[in-house]
């Protein structure tokens, strides 16, 4: 069964710089040399973490743990030959609130990326996906 399509426009606006996004909403630039704004790589290593981190939060609330502070740095490796795709990922999740432990932070992140991401579920399955979390 097919799910709700994903549709955008996007015009080029000279160089290497694009804009786009769903109709009705504020545009987003994307920058194939990556000067002006953020690279297509850069976005998609951004919508990963977002992804995720939406995931995490929504579960850990459901966990009864509330959240204070979260945060994620995301450092992504690529083929220096083409094409240059993602060859590994690795999340560093920094989460502070009430009820926050170890083990329901990585029961979080586990479930969004081995389930319910729909960013990194769609990446190539032989792209290394790690991560470690801070508790603070």
């Amino acid at each position: 069964m097919a799910g709700k399509p994903v549709l955008i426009s996007m015009r080029w606006k000279g160089e290497l710089l694009f804009e786009g996004g769903p109709a009705g909403r504020p545009p987003t630039q994307v920058d194939g040399n990556s000067v002006v704004t953020s690279s297509p790589v850069e976005l998609l290593v951004l919508a990963g973490a977002a992804c995720t981190g939406a995931d995490v939060v929504s579960i850990l609330e459901k966990m009864r743990v509330r959240i204070t502070t979260f945060e994620t740095d995301v450092r992504a490796d690529r083929r220096d030959e083409q094409p240059r795709c993602l060859t590994a990922v690795h999340f560093r999740f920094r989460v502070v609130g009430e009820g926050v432990d170890e083990t329901k932070v990585r029961r979080a992140v586990h479930l969004s990326l081995e389930k319910y991401c729909s960013v990194m579920t769609s990446l190539r399955p032989d792209i290394a996906v790690s991560y470690d979390v801070v508790l603070v």
